[in-house]
């Protein structure tokens, strides 16, 4: 599996982790709960064999993180009905731009 299929993969289990955890409702509700858990080791496995196949940590991390957040933010407001405004909109810009110039910059050295 090619690491950034792998990287796909950690982020899609930590976005379902991380939702997970606000329905598990402080871990009071047992199938959410288990969700969380195993979101999160699959997360980190998949993101250590990415790290294992290459990838550069800073670029990894940087696209983990920021498809999360935006992704989970996505979920939030689509699935959970959480507000959204503008300023939260310009910040997940912001966030994806900065991914986006660590990926440029670790291109070009």
């Amino acid at each position: 599996m090619g690491a950034y299929l792998l990287l796909a993969l950690a982020i899609a289990a930590e976005v379902s982790a991380t939702v997970s955890l606000k329905l598990s409702e402080g871990f009071s509700k047992l199938g959410p709960s288990i969700v969380v858990v195993a979101g999160y080791a699959v997360a980190f496995v998949a993101l250590s064999y990415v790290l294992k196949r290459g990838l550069p940590i800073g670029v990894a991390y940087a696209i983990w993180a920021a498809a999360g957040v935006a992704l989970v933010a996505i979920v939030g407001v689509v699935f959970l009905k959480e507000p959204v405004n503008a300023a939260m909109i310009a910040g997940l810009a912001l966030v994806i731009g900065g991914v986006v110039l660590i990926e440029l910059g670790s291109a070009s050295t």
